[in-house]
């Protein structure tokens, strides 16, 4: 943390903060947020611009993934140039453990520290990669592990996770897979620190028993600490973005409409390149009181608040879609009432528990004419309006994402497979709002009548001005990957069955031509 000098006055009321019985309180729990000094750099820009920590990383991430692109270029055909290389970034869709594991099988077939197919390497060659729901709980795990192998992921606590599952609240209530009490703590802990506790807060801390390693579940994992973690630091892999959407409870609504806000999460900051937001905050001090981008306290900034399995939970809320209060009752058959029951140890249930909330950072921004009015954020799950791929990052005019390669793994149809309606809406949004670098994508009818859904396609590629997108469909190639969103517990064998299958969507069926056809595509 960046403590930096402060007035006697604002010290002597941290002094007294940080002496209260709350905080006592809060030294049985890693997960509660707690009162800092505000750091001197600004909490709060506009979005003009990368922020310089992230235009920074690039910087210095550009000449690995350049070295890296070009060593898999050549590998694959000695004859590419490759003194001037394209930005290549990486999508992850949402949907649920069907999403994260075909995702981990993509990412296998481009890691070259993880396999020897025509594919691998790629993955050296990123600069960006960015996930949602789903796919934000691949990201998470494997940025907030330090990028481990995916093999090392699978064996080490993926397959015993899945399989244990503590999810379903069968498990959770009957097995001791987890210490209840613990998670219980954790939620009861953030609410007597004076932060709202909502059901997301029990799913991120029960989630991230499956997906990080530590203790409680990596209860002590940050966002913002991932720029702590070796692989971060020494710039050997791609920045890390996650979505959400915002939902805008202040007009109304109870789920996110098409033109919701979009919201990044990354290592650095917070925040959203819409209209009617247009700015971002540190990642490191979100949950902070802010005034027109000043602590509302003078000098009294919040840390902590960016727990990873708070985000990731964020990312993936889907509870919100009933707009009602959810019952707090331990029941084994529904996991909303289970968690809800969690959150019941801290506060009655109220309706806006089905979101994740936010004390806005852009609250009296002139900028963020949407929110400024607003002390809270209410977020849901990035997918949820029907744009489930998290491109929208990679078409702001600011990040030179040449190509972007989009595994989508959404349950589109009834068997649970992608037809193309999430990128053609993302499409038919970019087209609203004037972002030019979205090149045309067809409508579902055409999309599956051309079987754009059933094998690698790229768009943009006669388009001057657009990011050429490399689409990646779930295709059921070795294993029935057309798993419902809802399933959340899968065997050893269900575990690396989908992932054996997802190499093959990245190696499109272990086709002999696809890595020069792949590599012609990036260049």
């Amino acid at each position: 943390m960046h403590f930096q000098s402060l007035s006697v006055a604002a010290l002597s009321l941290l002094a007294l903060t940080f002496a209260s019985p709350v905080d006592k309180r809060l030294t049985l729990s890693a997960y509660a947020p707690f009162n800092a000094i505000c750091p001197s750099t600004p909490l709060v820009r506009p979005a003009t611009s990368l922020s310089s920590s992230e235009a920074a990383y690039i910087f210095a991430r550009k000449p690995k993934a350049k070295q890296g692109l070009a060593a898999w270029l050549t590998k694959t055909n000695s004859g590419f140039k490759t003194s001037s290389l394209p930005t290549v970034g990486f999508t992850s869709s949402g949907g649920g453990l069907r999403a994260l594991l075909e995702t981990a099988g993509v990412i296998q077939s481009f890691d070259s520290r993880d396999s020897n197919v025509g594919t691998s390497g790629v993955f050296q060659g990123l600069t960006y990669e960015s996930g949602l729901s789903g796919g934000g709980w691949f990201l998470s795990s494997f940025a907030g592990n330090n990028w481990p192998t995916v093999t090392s992921l699978k064996t080490g606590l993926w397959e015993q996770a899945f399989m244990d599952s503590v999810l379903l609240p069968s498990v959770l209530l009957t097995q001791d897979v987890v210490d209840y009490s613990l998670v219980a703590d954790d939620i009861v802990s953030k609410q007597a620190a004076g932060y709202p506790v909502t059901i997301v807060d029990p799913y991120g801390r029960l989630l991230s028993y499956q997906l990080l390693y530590g203790f409680d579940g990596g209860v002590a994992d940050r966002l913002s600490g991932i720029t702590s973690n070796s692989n971060f630091t020494s710039h050997n892999v791609p920045y890390p973005i996650i979505t959400a959407l915002g939902v805008a409870t202040y007009q109304g609504q109870c789920y996110p409409t098409q033109n919701a806000t979009q919201y990044e999460f990354h290592p650095y900051e917070f925040g959203s390149w819409d209209a009617g937001v247009s700015a971002f905050t540190q990642t490191e001090y979100l949950g902070s009181h802010l005034t027109n981008g000043q602590p509302t306290v003078p000098g009294v900034c919040t840390v902590n608040y960016d727990n990873l399995g708070y985000v990731l939970g964020t990312s993936s809320d889907v509870f919100d879609a009933g707009c009602a209060i959810i019952p707090a009752v331990n029941n084994t058959a529904s996991l909303p009432q289970t968690l809800e029951a969690l959150v019941a140890q801290a506060h009655a249930p109220a309706t806006q528990d089905t979101y994740a909330i936010y004390p806005n950072p852009f609250h009296g921004y002139a900028r963020s004419t949407l929110v400024s009015s607003e002390l809270e954020l209410n977020l849901a799950d990035g997918g949820e309006s029907n744009q489930n791929n998290p491109i929208w990052p990679f078409i702001q005019p600011e990040r030179n994402v040449d190509v972007l390669i989009v595994n989508d793994n959404s349950a589109d149809t009834t068997d649970n497979f992608p037809d193309g309606t999430e990128i053609h809406t993302t499409y038919l949004r970019a087209q609203q709002v004037g972002l030019s670098k979205m090149p045309f994508i067809p409508d579902v009818p055409v999309f599956v009548s051309e079987g754009l859904n059933k094998r690698a396609t790229f768009f943009g590629c006669n388009e001057t001005g657009t990011t050429l997108m490399i689409f990646l469909p779930n295709v059921a190639y070795s294993y029935p990957s057309g798993q419902p969103t809802a399933r959340l517990q899968y065997n050893t064998a269900d575990t690396d069955g989908m992932i054996a299958n997802g190499v093959l969507i990245g190696t499109q069926n272990g086709d002999a031509n696809w890595p020069f056809c792949l590599a012609c595509g990036i260049m």
